[in-house]
C-alpha cells in the first residue's frame, strides 16, 4: 500500500514535454561543413587568435586575459588585438609581449600619432603594427568597428570580453559568427 502511494506520486510530478516542441538539430550539409571547420580549426597547434573587448575591466580580469594570452603565444598561436592603454587589448599586449612579440599583431584603428600617448607607449617596441592613415577622418568609434571587422578577418579564433550592454562587441560576435569564427565569449557583468 505505500509503494502504491510512493509511485503515484511519482507519477503525478513526472512533467512530460511533447517532442514536436523539441529543437531540432539542423543537419543540413551546411551545417556539417561549419561544423568540420569549427573542428579543423579547434585541432590546429597553432592558430591566429582576436582577443578584444571592453575598456573598462578590473585589474583582476586584466590580469586574467594577460594570463590567457601569455599561455596561448606560448602554445604558438599568433594575437591579433588593437591598440588600448586599459582594458581588454592593453592585457592582451602585455600578456602577448611576455611571451613572444614577433606572435602578436596589433591592429590600429588609425594611426599611432593618433592614439593616447599612453597607447603610443606601450606600443613601443611591438613589431607588428597595422596603421590606417586612410581612416584619420573618421571618428574614433566608427574606426573602431572597421577595425573590429577586420580583425576578425584575419583570425581563426577569436575571444572576446564585453558586458551584455556592448553594443560594438554584440555587433562583433555577430560578425565573426557570420564569417564562421570559432568564437568564445566572456561576460564581465
Amino acid at each position: 500500500m505505500i509503494l502504491d502511494s510512493i509511485e503515484e506520486n511519482e507519477q503525478q510530478q513526472s512533467i512530460m514535454v511533447p517532442m514536436e516542441d523539441m529543437d531540432k538539430a539542423d543537419s543540413s550539409p551546411d551545417t556539417v561543413d561549419e561544423l568540420a571547420m569549427e573542428l579543423a580549426t579547434i585541432k590546429q597547434p597553432a592558430k591566429r587568435i582576436a582577443i578584444i573587448g571592453s575598456r573598462n575591466l578590473a585589474i583582476t580580469h586584466q590580469q586574467m586575459i594577460e594570463t590567457l594570452t601569455t599561455a596561448l603565444v606560448q602554445q604558438g598561436n599568433t594575437i591579433i588585438t588593437s591598440g588600448g592603454s586599459c582594458g581588454t587589448n592593453a592585457a592582451a599586449i602585455r600578456g602577448a609581449m611576455k611571451s613572444n612579440p614577433d606572435k602578436l599583431k596589433v591592429i590600429l584603428p588609425q594611426t599611432i600619432g593618433q592614439q593616447p600617448s599612453d597607447v603610443q607607449d606601450q606600443l613601443i617596441g611591438v613589431p607588428n603594427i597595422v596603421e590606417h592613415a586612410d581612416r584619420a577622418m573618421m571618428t574614433l568609434a566608427d574606426a573602431s568597428r572597421v577595425c573590429n571587422r577586420e580583425i576578425i578577418d584575419d583570425c581563426n579564433q577569436m575571444i572576446c570580453f564585453l558586458s551584455h550592454t556592448s553594443k560594438t562587441l554584440h555587433t562583433a560576435i555577430e560578425y565573426a559568427e557570420e564569417n564562421h569564427k570559432v568564437i568564445t565569449v566572456f561576460y564581465l557583468d
